[in-house]
């Protein structure tokens, strides 16, 4: 099992971020989790919301952001990973010049019937 990021289309997700499934078992058959990147233009941020299901792991890959995990909020840069636990309010906001790259893993893999939108 293997993708290439250059062969994986692009699509917005309910959050409101730019993604590309990097593996996703509905796709690729691997088994009990999904990699995705996630792009946010700058001065844009992804919509408030939780996964009551899923536990959700950010890894940043480029730029700066402001990453809001329930009541906490704190600033997140190249290197840095944010462990999400199921059913844990956050988002992420781009505070840099260019974009935020993100890689984001779910286990389970991530569904868009476990993604709750929230009120900002």
């Amino acid at each position: 099992m293997k993708t290439s990021h250059a062969l994986v289309p692009p699509y917005v997700t309910k959050d409101g971020s730019t993604i590309r499934e990097l593996m996703h078992p509905a796709v690729h058959g691997n088994a009990a989790q999904s990699l995705a990147e996630a792009t946010v233009a700058p001065g844009c941020a992804t919509a408030a919301h939780r996964h009551p299901v899923a536990e959700e792991l950010y890894h940043v890959l480029e730029g700066t952001g402001l990453m809001t995990l329930g009541a906490e909020r704190f600033a997140v840069e190249p290197g840095d990973t944010v462990c999400i636990p199921p059913g844990t309010a956050h988002r992420i906001a781009n505070t840099g010049p260019g974009p935020l790259r993100v890689l984001c893993c779910c286990a389970p893999a991530y569904a868009h019937d476990d993604t709750e939108l929230l009120p900002d």
